[in-house]
This record gives C-alpha cells, structure tokens and sequence, in this order.
C-alpha cells in the first residue's frame, strides 16, 4: 500500500487554497505538512485551522515555502504566475513534485518553469478535472474532422473576481481545436472584437469571455456552419472537482520520474 503523501497547498486562503485543504483532510491517502500565504497575510504565523475558523490543526501557515518543502512530497499550487515560478524552482531544488493549477501563465513565463534536467516534476494544466480534460480531447477530435466551413468559437464564463481572460481551460480548448486543424493558436487565435470589426476570416478560432455572480466554471466550444452547429460544452457546479483533480494529480506524482506532464498523462489519456 502506498505511503500517505506529505503535501503543501500555497495561497492557502484563497477559495481553492481551503477546498484543497478540505480534500486533502478527507483523504486516506495524504495529508496536510505546510501551508502558504503570501508575505504579510494576516494568516501568517497563525494555525490553519484557526486562520479557517476551525480547530487547531498544528499546521502553521508560513510565507516561506522553504520552511515546509522538508517534510513535503509534492506542493500543490494555485497562485500567480510569479509566485508559481519561485515556488516550482523552490520545489524542484528541494526533489518536491509541483501541480500547478495556477491559469494565465504566458508562455515566457511557463518557459522559466525548471525543466526535469534540475529535477523538476511538474504537473500542469489550466484545469483539473476529467470532465474538461474529456472535452479537450473531443474538441481535437471534433476539429481535425471538420474543414474551415466550420467556425470555431470557445465561449467561457466565470465569477466576477477571476482576472485572466481568456481562462486556462478556454486557451486549452483552443489549442486543442487548433491541434485538430494542423495549425497554430496564435496564428487563427480572435481574442477581441469590439466596434466594426469585419467579417469574421476563415479558419479562425474565436474567444469569447463572460464575467458575472459566482459562475465557478462554464465552457462551450461551437463549430458553426451554414445550415447546423455543433456544441461541446462542460458545466462545473462546484469548484470541488477541481480540488479532487489535482489531488488526483498529486497522488499520481508518487514514484515518477523528474519531467513536465499535464492532466491527459495522469488520466492516461495522452497520446502517445
């Protein structure tokens, strides 16, 4: 039987941060040895559970990542791009796996992730659950079967205090669709449209981007055509599967050699 996982959650205050020290708690298989706030937040220093208006659990929240990576075997982070950058060398200097759920990385930014040459194990994707990471390979699958009479559209939505737009799982659905066609995202990508735009140009892939409530995750992939549509979407309820995602995530890290994987490796649906 495996041994139960040492794990850290960084932005520990955030929503994501208490749902995956909730997921953690309710599993037979890890369990909790550090938690993360950012320099200054009043929850440093203090016991987690306390901070969480709960019982005390002995896990002091730290802002130093270093100070917790000792007894640690993988840190599970969903952040910003630079807090995520610092933590995954942190992670990968001390032989720590990293899941990173965090969104609205640019691809500089994710270049300066350490590569599995420094001994880094990083597990990364804009969005954790199986149901989206399904949808991704639908939505390749879909496209590579259709030529350009069909427009593709990527509609998301989301709570109003999201600040990344279009959001990770949308720019996954992009990529997926512009994988499928044999071309490249950044050269169909439509990201804005406002005032008199034009016609819409062939063979583009459009990003459309709602902000409202507390929508926690929806999103719709359209192939439009003269005459019908299709529609892929996924609708997420509760931002739990995403938790349980990378939990997932983390578990499967156990025993894995240093290298960058996402969630189509975890879930065995990966190409090869």
């Amino acid at each position: 039987m495996s041994k139960s996982m040492g794990m850290v959650v960084t932005g520990v205050s955030g929503r994501m941060g208490q749902m995956l020290v909730e997921t953690i708690a309710a599993s037979a298989r890890a369990h909790l040895v550090g938690a993360v706030e950012r320099s200054g937040h009043t929850w440093v220093g203090r016991d987690l559970g306390a901070a969480m208006g709960g019982a005390e659990t002995g896990v002091k929240v730290v802002e130093n990542i270093a100070e917790v990576l000792g007894d640690a075997d993988v840190v599970i982070d969903f952040t910003a791009p630079a807090a995520t950058i610092a933590f995954s060398r942190a992670a990968a200097g001390a032989g720590v796996a990293h899941v990173i759920g965090t969104t609205g990385m640019t691809a500089d930014e994710v270049a300066q992730l350490p590569p599995a040459s420094e001994g880094a194990l990083i597990v990364r994707a804009g969005n954790m659950s199986l149901g989206v990471n399904l949808l991704v390979q639908l939505t390749k699958k879909v496209a590579a079967a259709l030529d350009e009479d069909y427009d593709i559209e990527v509609i998301e939505a989301h709570h109003n205090q999201k600040v990344d737009a279009p959001s990770g799982t949308a720019l996954m659905l992009g990529e997926a669709a512009a994988e499928g066609r044999g071309v490249v995202l950044e050269d169909v990508s439509d990201r804005a449209r406002d005032g008199i735009t034009g016609a819409r140009r062939r063979g583009e892939i459009g990003f459309a981007a709602i902000r409202g409530g507390d929508i926690v995750g929806e999103h719709d992939v359209m192939f439009a055509a003269a005459g019908e549509r299709i529609t892929l979407r996924h609708v997420a309820s509760d931002r739990s599967v995403f938790a349980r995602g990378a939990l997932k995530a983390a578990l499967w890290t156990q025993g894995k050699a240093p290298g960058h994987y996402d969630m189509l490796d975890v879930l065995g649906l990966s190409e090869q």
